[in-house]
């Protein structure tokens, strides 16, 4: 048997099919990618039957119900119930296996809309969230707080990664529902496409945000694993913010679009600021590889052989 036999869950998402690329490529790691067809994480009994049947002693757990700014508002309820879910039949399943260590994914709307800037850990549960996405941040707060009860309960080590706004190739490039790179890219570049000579763009363009590409997370992932690092909440971000405007302007000539920006001010800009404290990974050895522009590079390169 491998010394680390890891069951992943959500491994078709953005998330996890950048962690299965690359811990498949690890002879150490013996890797379960489940999908829904192969576990219904909204049901107890087969989220438990695959644990019992797997018998992992690492669970990454990157399944999660996400999006944008608009979606998150608009299907609240959803949301929270959807994450609520996967969240509390993946931990609770976990109760009689005590010497399974888990990786729980978070998100970094799990901070408080006032928090200092960078947000260390310690800023959860320090204030009010951000009114557009609160109930998706307390369905991952719920999360983090099973987990804590978990490890003083019944010894498990439970480890709650918050990476800030993911971008790469198989995200959610939707007009509507995506997060703000996959849906800058998808707009300018219908507009290319269409030769538009306008593009709009929701809010005013003026909140800065941090952006990780999604293989420096998984890289951050494997490096917890094989450093067995022991923290109960860990940021995980790039250290570098720019505005909406900017990175409009950036994703434009990453794609060849010479139009305009029309920035729609009707819309919500969602927190004004967002850059996380890093410094904890940092100072045990990990800091992100990918620059900005080059990860647009990517993204865009796959989107346009996969949906082009």
């Amino acid at each position: 048997m491998n010394e680390k036999k890891v069951l992943l869950f959500g491994s078709n998402g953005l998330v996890g099919s950048s962690v299965k690329e690359l811990f498949e490529k690890d002879k150490n790691v013996e890797l379960i990618a489940a999908t829904r067809d192969d576990a219904d994480l909204f049901n107890y009994d087969s989220t438990k039957n695959i644990i019992e049947d797997n018998k992992p002693n690492i669970i990454i757990n990157s399944a999660a119900k996400v999006g944008g700014i608009y979606a998150n508002n608009k299907y609240r309820t959803t949301f929270l119930l959807d994450n609520l879910k996967i969240n509390i039949n993946i931990l609770e399943a976990c109760i009689n296996f005590p010497n399974i260590k888990i990786i729980n994914l978070g998100s970094s709307c799990i901070y408080p809309l006032d928090a200092t800037t960078p947000i260390k850990e310690s800023s959860l549960l320090d204030g009010k969230l951000e009114e557009t996405n609160s109930p998706y941040a307390i369905a991952k707060i719920a999360g983090i707080e099973l987990g804590r009860s978990l490890h003083s309960q019944f010894g498990h080590e439970v480890i709650n990664l918050m990476p800030t706004n993911l971008y790469g190739p198989r995200d959610n490039f939707s007009d509507l529902n995506s997060h703000v790179i996959p849906g800058l890219i998808q707009r300018i570049h219908n507009a290319k496409i269409e030769k538009n000579k306008n593009v709009e763009i929701w809010g005013s363009g003026k909140p800065l945000r941090e952006f990780l590409y999604v293989n420096d997370l998984a890289d951050a992932i494997k490096f917890i694993i094989n450093n067995n690092v022991r923290d109960e909440l860990i940021n995980i971000g790039s250290g570098e913010e720019i505005t909406i405007k900017d990175l409009a302007n950036l994703i434009c000539e990453v794609i060849g679009y010479n139009g305009s920006l029309l920035f729609d001010s009707s819309m919500p800009d969602g927190n004004p600021r967002k850059l996380l404290d890093s410094s904890k990974i940092n100072s045990l050895g990990w800091k992100a590889k990918t620059k900005l522009k080059d990860g647009l590079e990517k993204t865009y390169k796959w989107y346009v052989e996969n949906f082009s």
